[in-house]
């Protein structure tokens, strides 16, 4: 998701868009660990969104 996006959302809209990323990002590390994950590059993808949204949680907090 776009930061432009991101922006946009509400703090309890961005709090599910985290907890949505996060049970992801469990499934993922949970897949890689049985070796069912084909494409290891969505880690990476779903980590820097995770850090995304936690950066504009924290721009909103800090204004």
């Amino acid at each position: 998701m776009k930061t432009s996006e991101l922006r946009s959302k509400s703090a309890a809209e961005l709090k599910t868009e985290l907890d949505s990323l996060l049970r992801a990002q469990f499934n993922l590390r949970m897949q890689r660990a049985t070796q069912q994950l084909s494409n290891t590059s969505e880690l990476g993808k779903v980590r820097r969104s995770i850090a995304r949204v936690r950066t504009i949680m924290a721009e909103n907090t800090g204004k």
